[in-house]
């Protein structure tokens, strides 16, 4: 393992942080100081210190949900001082990031873990991840609207790929829509509904990879059950046993 990685997973500092203690020559591997963030060590064998104390993995990894509130940023940290998701959940270990993201004003289901395997192949395109929306849009769209929505709209990098779309309920002025797409591009339900002519008002992600909110409230977190990671892991082909 990678030893910026190694000492994100102990707790230490985030994989950034990390790097730069490991430059300032804080960190020892086998009683030797090291300066460069990508050398490898093996688990089990080699010993790790920063600034003198020895450091380990945890048992395993982490694994949690997040209902998400309107106006919280994805990220660590924000330079405007506004909320991120980050400051909801405590305590939470430096190497745990959010598996893909949601603009500020989405809400919805969001996984978070340190397990940076599962997380990179639940975003990859070749495992067709679910992501399952409820969006309230400007105006009613028409069957031509839906159509194209289900057999893919031209956005600026190239056109979506087939998504599941059904209409909930409309009246003249708004409608509800249900989308569930397996891409991961930035903002991608808002601007496909955009491009249709009918503009997001209101977005909630309800499940992510079959999971889904439960009774989590806006704000809440929970911690996965054995079950659920063992189902991720099949998903994500790191788990072959059903």
């Amino acid at each position: 393992m990678r030893l910026n990685r190694f000492l994100a997973r102990a707790g230490v500092a985030s994989r950034r942080k990390s790097d730069e203690l490991i430059l300032g020559g804080t960190v020892r591997v086998n009683g030797e100081i090291v300066a460069e963030p990508g050398r490898t060590v093996v688990i089990g064998e080699d010993r790790v210190e920063v600034g003198g104390r020895q450091v380990w993995l945890p048992e395993g990894f982490e694994y949690l949900l997040l209902h998400k509130q309107r106006g919280c940023l994805v990220t660590r940290r924000d330079t405007h001082g506004r909320p991120t998701v980050f400051d909801q959940i405590d305590p939470l270990r430096p190497g745990t990031v959010a598996v893909g993201r949601l603009d500020q004003d989405t809400t919805g289901v969001l996984l978070l873990t340190d397990d940076g395997e599962l997380a990179f192949r639940l975003l990859h395109p070749s495992r067709q991840v679910e992501k399952r929306y409820e969006a309230l849009v400007e105006g009613k769209p028409d069957a031509t609207d839906l159509l194209a929505l289900r057999q893919g709209v031209e956005l600026e990098e190239g056109p979506t790929a087939p998504a599941q779309v059904r209409l909930r309920g409309a009246d003249e002025r708004e409608a509800r829509l249900e989308i569930c797409i397996h891409e991961g591009r930035k903002r991608q339900v808002r601007r496909m509904c955009a491009a249709v002519g009918h503009p997001v008002k209101r977005l909630k992600r309800v499940t992510f990879a079959g999971l889904g909110l439960g009774r989590l409230k806006p704000g809440q977190w929970r911690r996965l059950t054995p079950g659920e990671v063992r189902t991720l892991r099949i998903r994500a082909g790191l788990d072959t046993q059903r």
